[in-house]
């Protein structure tokens, strides 16, 4: 379980989340806001990559402000464009470089590495210089290297922004078939209605959260 207590955050004298109480529970959650709505700083407080200024966010028992390290490696995180998060030249060394780090024996690397291109359908790239891909593959390349990590968790911000529709509704059945939980920030309103909740961000404040329906409901009169 993710949990947030009363979690504030700023950058310098702006607000950008008040008081933010919630557990995610669910194995599909997805979250909309307008921009500067305070959605994207949500995502990056569940993994540790932002410390709330108030407040307190758990990951299994874990504190992001005193175990980061450890929540990381419980929570993947996909970023929009996948360019900032391809360090390697070619597919098959960027998807094994966070492999190596966990000291991994290279026959454990071998066999993670080849069942996630295998399942993603990137066996053929493997060679491939990764910064050559398509924009697809490439989103494609930046979701293998999280889940061959196997983390528990997995926020996806805004992984369909760059994407034509083939591809975003690939991203979404990616997610939908994941074991893990998946945390899916989004302004693509029409690939969410299979997700079990859906929060609403309007001000740095939750506005509404609910299923799909009533959810992107509220979003949109919220934006009219």
């Amino acid at each position: 379980m993710i949990e947030l207590i009363q979690v504030s955050h700023r950058y310098g004298d702006h607000p950008v989340l008040r008081d933010v109480s919630l557990s995610i529970t669910e194995r599909r959650v997805a979250v909309v806001g307008a921009n500067g709505s305070g959605k994207s700083t949500f995502a990056r407080l569940l993994n540790g990559l932002v410390i709330p200024d108030e407040g307190t966010v758990t990951v299994d028992g874990l504190d992001t402000r005193t175990d980061g390290k450890a929540v990381r490696r419980k929570v993947g995180f996909v970023f929009q464009d996948p360019d900032t998060q391809i360090v390697y030249p070619t597919v098959e060394e960027d998807i094994a470089f966070g492999l190596k780090n966990l000291k991994l024996d290279k026959a454990e690397i071998a066999r993670r590495v080849a069942g996630v291109l295998d399942r993603y359908g990137l066996t053929e790239h493997r060679t491939r210089s990764a910064h050559l891909l398509s924009g697809g593959q490439k989103q494609l390349l930046a979701i293998c290297s999280v889940l061959v990590m196997e983390p528990a968790y997995v926020v996806f911000d805004e992984p369909t922004t760059l994407l034509d529709l083939r591809n975003k509704r690939k991203i979404v059945e990616i997610v939908a078939g994941l074991p893990q939980t998946a945390i899916f920030i989004s302004h693509d309103l029409d690939l969410l209605g299979g997700f079990d909740r859906v929060l609403v961000f309007d001000g740095g404040r939750v506005v509404a959260d609910d299923c799909p329906g009533p959810a992107i409901a509220r979003y949109i009169e919220l934006m009219n």
